[in-house]
C-alpha cells in the first residue's frame, strides 16, 4: 500500500505528515486508515513532548476524497468512522499538538486543524466547511470546531458553508497563529522550542484536564456525530448532488 500517511520521531518530536500531495492530500479510505492507526501507535511511546502535523505539497488538507467513494456510501461510512477516531486520537496524545497548515484546509481537513491544541496558518491560506452544499453533515468535525471556536460562531460557519482565509482563521479563532506562508516552518520550531522546555509531567496533567473539562474524552457524542454523518452522505439528497458533481449515471 502506497504511504500516504508519514510518521516520524527524533528527540521527542513527532511528525505525522499526510503525503497524497497530487490529490491536495485528500483523504481517501486508506489515508484515514493510516492517520488512525498511525496516532494510536503514538500513543504507545513514552518519549514524545511534542507532535506536529501537516500535508506534504501545497495544500495541508483539501477534504475528503468524495470522487472515490461518491458510488460507495458504505466506504463513506467507514472513512468517516475512521477519520473520527483520528481525530478523537490526536485530541488525548498526552503531549501539545501543532497543527501546519498551507494553502487549503477544507471540510475534513479543516476539522484535523482545529484538533490540534495549536494550529499554525497563513493569511492567503483557504480554510472552511462547505460539506452542506454537498449535501453532506458536518458532524465529525463540528464537535472540534464547536471547542475551538465557540458554538455560536461554528454555527454560522457550518450553516452557512463558509471559507474563510487564514487572516479571517485568527480573528475567529480558528487559528492560534498566523504567519507569512514563509514563515510557517519557522514559527513552528518556535513554538515546538517553548514547549520543550515547559515540564511535560505539567503539560500533560494540565492538557488531560483540558480534556475532560471542554467534554474532549465523551466518545458517546463523537460516536454520534459520526454515525450522523455517514447516514445523511447514505440519503437521496446528498447522492443526488454528489452524484451530479462527479457526472454519476
Amino acid at each position: 500500500m502506497e504511504e500516504l500517511v508519514k510518521v516520524s520521531v527524533d528527540d521527542g518530536i513527532g511528525r505525522v505528515v499526510l503525503d497524497r500531495p497530487d490529490k491536495r492530500n485528500a483523504i481517501n479510505r486508506e489515508m484515514a486508515a493510516l492517520l488512525r492507526d498511525v496516532i494510536e501507535q503514538l500513543h504507545e511511546r513514552d518519549d514524545l513532548r511534542v507532535v506536529i502535523l501537516s500535508g506534504n505539497g501545497r495544500s495541508f488538507c483539501a477534504g475528503m476524497d468524495l470522487k472515490a467513494v461518491a458510488n460507495d456510501p458504505e466506504a463513506m461510512g467507514t472513512m468517516l468512522h475512521d477519520l473520527s477516531m483520528a481525530t478523537r486520537s490526536i485530541r488525548r496524545l498526552p503531549c501539545p499538538t501543532i497543527a501546519q497548515v498551507q494553502g487549503a484546509a477544507i471540510g475534513g481537513g479543516c476539522g484535523l486543524m482545529t484538533v490540534p491544541d495549536f494550529s499554525i496558518t497563513h493569511p492567503e491560506a483557504k480554510l472552511g466547511f462547505p460539506e452542506v452544499d454537498l449535501g453532506i453533515c458536518p458532524a465529525v468535525v463540528a464537535p472540534w470546531l464547536i471547542r475551538r471556536i465557540g458554538a455560536s460562531r461554528a454555527r454560522a460557519m457550518l450553516l452557512a458553508g463558509s471559507i474563510i482565509s487564514g487572516e479571517d482563521a485568527m480573528e475567529t479563532g480558528l487559528a492560534t497563529m498566523v504567519v507569512p506562508v514563509d514563515q510557517l516552518e519557522e514559527a513552528t520550531n518556535q513554538l515546538v522550542t517553548r514547549l520543550l522546555s515547559g515540564s511535560s509531567e505539567a503539560i500533560e496533567a494540565t492538557k488531560n484536564l483540558l480534556n475532560q473539562l471542554d467534554g474532549s474524552m465523551d466518545d458517546g457524542v463523537l460516536e454520534e456525530a459520526a454515525e450522523l454523518s455517514a447516514r445523511i452522505i447514505k440519503g437521496e439528497q446528498a447522492q443526488e448532488r454528489l452524484g451530479a458533481m462527479f457526472n454519476r449515471s
